[in-house]
């Protein structure tokens, strides 16, 4: 017969009672066997009893250190009391507090306390595990003990902040916490971290100034780097772009050095015109399917001459150029793009509609290019993944009120920018899309879709009051008698040198700001008719513009949520994806082996957008840097006896760390792939998952604590 599950814990902790030899321990008056005299011995050091299955130790010596927190969880709860009542408790050898536990005195104090009274397990009462349990399991691993038996008990986020007006109920709260952590580590598993061998290359989806330096700085410290982009060259958005603030800098130069410095690197393998298909495995040992594109041009063998590019009679209009310039059906996405190959657009190839163009085929020097050629499946392994999407700008389709896509010479900073490129539609030359003259009156509108909950997108986009700042300047300078207008909400600039930049562009280009929102833009009499508020002067204001630059929201790449699930990675509302803490792990996934660069996790410019990337970069290299890695064991495991092999937990477990045995007819896990996130066990009907150090006796048990 089958004990119940919730009797096991007690039944296993009577069991290992029997192992105590319990002739030399004092009695309860504190004497010898008979009440008086001294015991013939002295009684043996209290030291931790190995218990039977998965139940550990019975703990015989436990220390509770309490953290200030400086006043964040002082100020609430009376921390001095709680010390003193938990250390009444029979099997707490030591209970102290400390303004701040989590400082090197705070943690020599947890140290010594360890040495000198030999603890067996301990509590640490401050604020939540994700801050710095890994800190406190270091200082006691320093000192031998197991650091599993280690408990973080949250007295700050789950009662000192929540009960900052009533210090009595806190007070009380926070004992009853850590007296339910303490019941658990009493029956806490000493474990050893899951080794688990690594493969040291790593995998970069995303080719712009995001991905480029990231695979950079991991190829030049000697790792081998897979670079992915979708598109048919490197660069991303910055490619688009003309001169970057705060320095007016060119920014395609430096782009383009970085981008050959890619391609000619040893340690790189660049794909581009691919995507990343599927993914399977965990942190160091991710399994890749990469789907490279036909691009049907044979790229052994192609020169980059360009003969086939000039010889194409099929244009369409270009989306790098914004709309405003044209593309051949076979081409480069750019001029002196990486790699400089052509690639054939099939949707608008002659040859792949009605098969009756070879153009290209027949002044192919080289005779690279293949009508027949098929997408290629690649499979790779890696150990690590960055992902560095990218952003797009807000869908102009939706911006009715501003007659984004309907009125021709209204604009998004993205077009104004290749305006303003030497090689852009125009050459670098200001003129209105419709006609072709040079705008006199230009207006420039801040945060479209960005900083509106109501209708739009609740963030602010960061970029948008620089680069706008950028474009009147350079509107100023290249037009001295035009006048340029800014709508805008505030201005940000936050970031070294942008104040200086901005007020250095007010004072000498005679810049007019006007702070409020727009409510309307329509075309009337061939001019763009700007209706908004000045809200510092409270009077209406409508311009008759000749254009019109729209600053919008930055928003993901497309496609960014299905490449999430594949990676097992989260996204947040908008679509961005999510970092595991926005200031300890700012770099990494919420799935191990997964990080993140640039404006794919969120609004940034270049500067931060590299300075993440290298981050990024950094965190990765210390990952692979030994031959295999270490994993929390604290994950789900499946006791056998009592498994029926239904699957519920293989099909629910979210990172894939389940498989049926077909041999035992039972569920296994995959220690590597498991994050103990509980799912298997909520879903289990016979109660055979169970998380290590987290079981639902122990649990159980917790619950008590507070309603007992």
């Amino acid at each position: 017969m089958r004990w119940p599950m919730r009797m096991l814990p007690q039944a296993k902790s009577r069991d290992c009672l029997q192992n105590i030899n319990f002739k030399n321990l004092p009695s309860p008056g504190g004497r010898g066997e008979r009440g008086g005299g001294k015991p013939e011995s002295p009684p043996p050091e209290p030291s931790p009893i190995k218990g039977e299955g998965n139940y550990g130790l019975i703990m015989r010596k436990l220390g509770v250190f309490i953290c200030h927190c400086g006043v964040n969880i002082a100020g609430t709860v009376d921390v001095k009391s709680v010390a003193e009542k938990v250390g009444k408790i029979e099997d707490v050898a030591h209970s102290t507090d400390y303004i701040y536990m989590c400082s090197e005195p705070g943690q020599q104090i947890i140290r010594e306390a360890i040495r000198e009274k030999g603890l067996d397990g301990i509590v640490v009462a401050c604020c939540s595990p994700s801050m710095h349990e890994n800190t406190f399991r270091k200082a006691v691993k320093s000192q031998g003990m197991n650091p599993y038996l280690c408990e973080i008990a949250n007295i700050r986020e789950q009662c000192s902040w929540v009960h900052q007006k009533e210090k009595e109920e806190a007070t009380q709260k926070a004992e009853e916490i850590i007296k339910a952590t303490l019941g658990k580590v009493r029956k806490n598993e000493m474990l050893e971290a899951i080794a688990v061998a690594i493969n040291r290359r790593v995998l970069v989806v995303g080719g712009g100034i995001a991905g480029i330096t990231a695979s950079l700085d991991l190829a030049e410290g000697g790792y081998e780097v897979i670079l992915l982009e979708r598109e048919t060259a490197l660069g991303g958005h910055m490619a688009q772009l003309s001169r970057t603030f705060p320095d007016l800098d060119p920014a395609f130069g430096g782009l383009l050095s970085k981008a050959l410095e890619v391609a000619q690197h040893p340690n790189i393998h660049l794909y581009c015109f691919s995507e990343l298909e599927d993914v399977k495995g965990y942190v160091g040992n991710f399994e890749l399917v990469i789907r490279n594109k036909a691009t049907s041009v044979d790229k052994r063998k192609c020169t980059g001459c360009g003969q086939c590019i000039l010889s194409c009679p099929v244009e369409f209009v270009s989306e790098f150029e914004r709309g405003m310039g044209m593309r051949k059906a076979i081409d480069t996405l750019y001029a002196s793009s990486v790699p400089n190959k052509p690639v054939i657009h099939r949707d608008h190839c002659q040859y792949f509609i009605d098969g009756t163009c070879h153009r290209c085929e027949e002044v192919c020097p080289e005779k690279a290019i293949d009508f027949r050629q098929e997408d290629e499946r690649i499979s790779e392994k890696v150990g690590a993944i960055v992902v560095a999407t990218g952003y797009e700008l807000y869908p102009k389709e939706q911006l009715g009120e501003y007659g984004y896509g309907e009125i021709p010479d209204v604009i998004d900073g993205l077009a104004f920018e290749r305006m303003l490129s030497p090689n852009g539609p125009t050459k670098g030359k200001i003129t209105r899309p419709s006609d072709g003259k040079v705008p006199k009156e230009m207006v420039f509108i801040q945060c479209v879709a960005s900083r509106d909950p109501d209708r739009y997108m609740p963030y602010c986009s960061r970029i948008c009051c620089m680069y706008t700042a950028k474009h009147a300047k350079i509107y100023k300078e290249q037009v001295p008698d035009g006048q340029p207008y800014i709508f805008y909400m505030d201005i940000r600039s936050d970031c070294k040198g942008y104040e200086e930049f901005l007020q250095k562009t007010v004072e000498e280009k005679g810049l007019l700001y006007l702070r409020g929102r727009v409510s309307r833009v329509f075309q009337d009499d061939g001019r763009v008719r700007v209706l908004g508020v000045d809200t510092l002067t409270g009077k209406m204001v409508e311009v008759a513009a000749d254009m019109v630059v729209l600053a919008t929201a930055i928003v993901p790449s497309n496609g960014v949520k299905d490449l999430a699930a594949k990676l097992r990675a989260t996204v947040d509302r908008h679509g961005f994806l999510t970092e595991a803490h926005i200031k300890l792990y700012p770099v990494e996934s919420s799935t191990k082996g997964i990080y993140l660069a640039g404006c794919g996790q969120s609004p940034k410019d270049i500067s931060d957008t590299v300075s993440q990337a290298s981050a990024t970069a950094s965190k990765i290299q210390a990952l692979l840097s030994t031959d295999q890695l270490l994993q929390d064991p604290l994950i789900a495991f499946v006791d056998e006896g009592i498994c029926s092999g239904c699957g519920i937990c293989v099909e629910i477990c979210p990172y894939e760390a389940r498989e049926m045995d077909p041999h035992r007819g039972i569920s296994i896990v995959h220690s590597a792939l498991c994050q103990g996130c509980g799912a298997c066990i909520a879903s289990c009907p016979n109660n055979a998952c169970e998380l290590r150090n987290g079981s639902a006796g122990q649990v159980l048990r917790m619950v008590d604590t507070f309603i007992s």
